[in-house]
C-alpha cells in the first residue's frame, strides 16, 4: 500500500520488521525483494509521487567549490523513484578490476569480488528494463552490432564492451501499482526522517523520528533499519544523529562523508574520421527485445595495470554545440532552445562558452540553411523521444562532415579529502544542510589524459582518424574543469570496508558497531568504475536483501495486523 505521512496522527509510534529509509532505485528494490519474505516492510519517502518546490528544498545546501560541482538539489528530486525520475537510463555493470586492490590506487579494493554481484547482474537488468544481460556487441544483436569504425582494432581499447539502454524506467511510477498491491510493504510517502535514535550503549537503532510534510511528528521502530537515500543524504543524516556517537554514527574513524566520488566526465577532442560517412556508426543498434544498446570504446584492464591508470571509457560524439563551426541545423537548432532543456541536461550539453550575439547569430544561420535536417531531427524526437515509451537515449545527430567529439567517463580514484560535511545553515526541521567539497587529484586527470593519448596513437596508427584537443581546450585538466563533477552520481561517502579501520560498512552493508543498521546504494562504493551507478545500485540492493532475509528468518514476523506470529 502507498499513504501519505500527513494522514499519521502526530506522535505516532509505528512498527514494522525493516524499516527502508528512501523511495529511489535501491530502497524500492528493497521493498520488493524483501516482501516475497512474508515481513512487514515499512519504506520511508521524504517526496510524494510528483515533484514539489516545498520538498526539494530540503536537499538545498553549498559548494565549496561552485565551479566544479552542481548545487546539491540538483540531480537529486525527491520523490517516489528518487533518481530514476529524472534519468538517461544508461546501464553498464561494473568490471572484475574494479573490485581488486590495485596497488597503484590508494584505498582501491572491495571486501567482496566482481562474482559477489554479478550473479545479482541479470535480476537487475530486467528490474532496470534493460533487456538481456549481455554487454558484448558480438552478442547483444543477432549477427553482431555495427562497427564503430570500419576496420579499426585499437591495441589499447575494448570496442566490444557496450552499454544497454532502459526505457528509462521511473521506478516509482513503473513499480507504484505493484507496490501499492502488496500487502507486505507500507509506502509513506511525504515521511522525512530526521533522527536515528540508538540505544544508550550505541550498538543499535532503537528508533528513529520522521515528520510529515504538515509539521507532524511520529516515530518507527524495527528490527532492522535500511538507509537508501543517496550519497549526500545518508552521511548527512548519520553525522546529524550524534546524540550518542559524538561523531555521528558509524564516524568513529571520521570516514563517514569522506571519499565522495562522482566521476571525471565530459566532452573533449576534436576527432576527424578518414574516409567516407559510412566509415562511422556511433548511434544505437536495437536488441530484439528492443533494447537500445551502443558500442563504447574501453580502456583495457591490463592496460590500466600496466601503465597505473583508472577506468575509463570513450564514446563518439557529435561536434560541441556551442562552436557554429559545426554548420549543423540540429545542433544549432539545440543551441538556440536550450532554455527549453532540463538543467541536468543542459549543463553538459552547452555549458563550455558564454553565448555572444555573434554566437546566437550563426547559430541561426545554420538553422536556416539546414532546416530539413533540423526538421527531420525534431520529428525523430518527437516520435522515438517524447512519445515512445522505450525512448530514443541521446542525441545522436551526424555531423555534415566526419568531425566528432568525444564524450569520456572516467573513475575518479577514492580521496579521502573528497567528502559531504554538515554546513552551517539549517533546513525547516532544524537539520543542518549538507557542505560538498567535491576534489578530483592529479591521478585523475592523468587517467583522462594518458587514455585520450593513447587513443590518439591507435587512430593514426591504423590511419583512421586524427585527433586533437580542441581550439578552446589547452590541455585535459582545463576540460575536467570546465565540465566539472558529473553531477548525478553520489558515490563512495559510507564505503564498504574490510574493518571499521578502511570503511563504514562491512561487506554486507552492515554499520560497523550498530547489529541492525544498513545501508544500501552506491554510498557503500569503494571504487567508482567508469560505469554509471545504477544497475550496480539494484544490484547490490538484490544482494543485501538475501542478506536481510537470512536475518528476518529467524526472528518472529509481523502480521498485517500488528501481531506478533512465529517465524517461518
Amino acid at each position: 500500500m502507498i499513504d501519505s505521512a500527513d494522514d499519521i496522527v502526530q506522535d505516532a509510534a509505528l512498527r514494522a520488521n525493516i524499516c527502508i529509509v528512501g523511495g529511489g532505485p535501491a530502497g524500492l528494490t528493497l521493498a520488493m525483494e524483501l516482501a516475497r519474505l512474508g515481513k512487514s516492510i515499512l519504506l520511508l519517502e521524504s517526496g510524494d509521487l510528483a515533484p514539489a518546490d516545498d520538498v526539494q528544498s530540503l536537499n538545498e545546501g553549498e559548494v565549496a567549490d561552485e565551479a566544479l560541482h552542481s548545487p546539491p538539489d540538483k540531480y537529486r528530486p525527491r520523490v517516489l523513484g528518487g533518481g530514476t525520475s529524472i534519468w538517461g537510463g544508461r546501464c553498464v555493470p561494473l568490471d572484475p578490476i574494479d573490485f581488486e586492490a590495485r596497488p597503484w590506487m590508494d584505498h582501491s579494493g572491495w571486501p567482496i569480488g566482481f562474482k559477489d554481484i554479478e550473479q545479482y547482474y541479470p535480476a537487475a537488468n530486467a528490474l532496470c528494463e534493460a533487456g538481456e544481460y549481455e554487454y558484448d556487441a558480438r552478442l547483444a544483436v543477432a549477427g553482431g552490432m555495427r562497427p564503430l569504425l570500419r576496420g579499426f582494432t585499437p591495441l589499447h581499447f575494448d570496442i566490444n564492451r557496450i552499454e544497454r539502454f532502459s526505457c528509462p524506467t521511473h521506478f516509482g511510477a513503473r513499480y507504484r501499482d505493484r507496490l501499492r498491491a502488496d500487502g507486505n510493504i507500507r509506502v509513506l510517502i511525504k515521511a522525512t526522517v530526521t533522527r536515528l535514535r540508538t540505544s544508550p550503549d550505541g550498538v543499535r537503532i532503537d528508533g528513529i523520528d520522521a515528520q510529515n510534510h504538515s509539521g507532524g511528528g511520529f516515530s518507527v521502530s524495527a528490527d532492522q533499519f535500511v538507509l537508501a537515500m543517496g550519497g549526500m543524504e545518508i552521511p548527512r543524516l548519520l553525522l546529524t544523529s550524534n546524540d550518542v556517537h559524538a561523531r555521528g554514527i558509524g564516524n568513529v574513524n571520521d570516514l563517514v562523508g569522506r571519499f565522495y566520488m562522482s566521476h571525471i566526465a565530459g566532452t573533449v577532442g576534436s576527432l576527424q574520421v578518414n574516409g567516407p560517412k559510412d566509415t562511422v556508426w556511433h548511434g544505437y543498434d536495437v536488441a530484439a527485445d528492443g533494447t537500445y544498446c551502443r558500442r563504447r570504446i574501453a580502456l583495457r584492464p591490463e592496460v590500466q595495470a600496466r601503465l597505473g591508470l583508472g577506468n575509463a571509457v570513450f564514446r563518439l560524439h557529435h561536434p560541441r554545440i556551442t562552436d557554429p563551426r559545426h554548420r549543423t541545423g540540429p545542433l544549432s537548432a539545440i543551441y538556440l532552445g536550450q532554455h527549453f532543456i532540463s538543467y541536468e541536461y543542459a549543463k553538459r550539453l552547452v555549458s563550455d562558452s558564454p553565448p555572444t550575439l555573434a554566437t546566437w547569430l550563426r547559430h541561426g544561420v545554420n538553422a536556416t540553411v539546414d532546416p530539413f535536417s533540423t526538421m527531420r531531427f525534431l520529428g525523430h524526437w518527437l516520435r522515438h523521444r517524447t512519445l515512445a515509451e522505450r525512448k530514443f537515449p541521446s542525441i545522436i545527430i551526424r555531423p555534415r562532415t566526419n568531425l566528432f567529439s568525444l564524450d569520456f567517463h572516467a573513475e575518479q580514484v577514492p580521496n579521502p579529502d573528497s567528502r559531504i560535511t554538515l554546513g552551517d545553515k539549517t533546513d525547516r526541521f532544524g537539520n543542518r544542510q549538507v557542505r560538498v567539497d567535491w576534489r578530483y587529484t592529479a591521478q585523475d586527470i592523468e587517467t583522462v589524459a594518458r587514455s585520450f593519448e593513447l587513443l590518439r596513437a591507435d587512430l593514426a596508427e591504423r590511419q583512421t582518424a586524427s585527433l586533437t584537443l580542441a581550439a578552446n581546450e589547452p590541455d585535459i585538466e582545463t576540460v575536467v574543469r570546465r565540465d566539472g563533477a558529473y553531477g548525478g552520481h553520489h558515490i563512495g561517502t559510507a564505503r564498504m570496508g574490510a574493518g571499521p579501520a578502511s570503511g563504514v560498512v562491512d561487506l554486507n552493508g552492515k554499520v560497523f558497531g550498530v547489529n541492525n543498521l544498513f545501508i544500501a546504494g552506491s554510498a557503500v562504493f569503494p571504487t567508482s568504475s567508469q560505469a554509471n551507478p545504477t544497475l550496480t545500485i539494484v544490484a547490490t540492493a538484490m544482494r543485501l536483501a538475501d542478506h536481510l532475509g537470512t536475518i528476518a528468518r529467524q526472528v518472529p514476523r509481523l502480521s498485517t495486523v500488528g501481531q506478533l506470529v512465529p517465524a517461518g
